[in-house]
């Protein structure tokens, strides 16, 4: 008997690590900061079976209390360019653009994804098949 619940519980424990992998994964990287201007780069990887067709996303500029002090929504993947195949990797770099200046180069990027479709015209939840990485300095 212990040696089938073992056996139960290291195939849900398999299965619950395969299952996290099929993701969109994005890497959020620090922002570069220059006037009025920050860019921040996602490298994203499609662990999907399917094609990701089209995502949408916006990023959140933080400073050091964090406060919002910028934000923009872009289409990442697809909307005029290519899908993102299964295995796939692309980058997009978000460009957050300031009335003024930025007065600290201390930023913190967020970004979360509000749309994914896949081949087919299938969407998933963004919430549980996205997971993000912010990459540290």
């Amino acid at each position: 008997m212990k040696i089938l619940s073992i056996l139960i519980l290291s195939n849900l424990l398999l299965m619950s690590l395969t299952a996290d992998a099929q993701n969109l994964e994005v890497k959020i990287l620090p922002p570069k900061i220059g006037g009025q201007k920050a860019i921040v780069q996602l490298k994203m990887k499609n662990n999907l079976s399917d094609a990701v067709e089209s995502a949408r996303a916006v990023c959140f500029l933080l400073d050091k209390q964090g406060k919002m002090i910028g934000h923009a929504t872009k289409w990442v993947i697809g909307q005029n360019k290519h899908a993102l195949e299964p295995n796939g990797e692309t980058t997009f770099n978000f460009v957050v653009m300031s009335p003024q200046p930025f007065t600290t180069t201390n930023l913190t990027a967020r970004v979360s994804f509000s749309r994914v479709v896949l081949s087919g015209d299938k969407l998933i939840n963004p919430n549980k098949d996205v997971t993000i990485i912010n990459e540290s300095r």
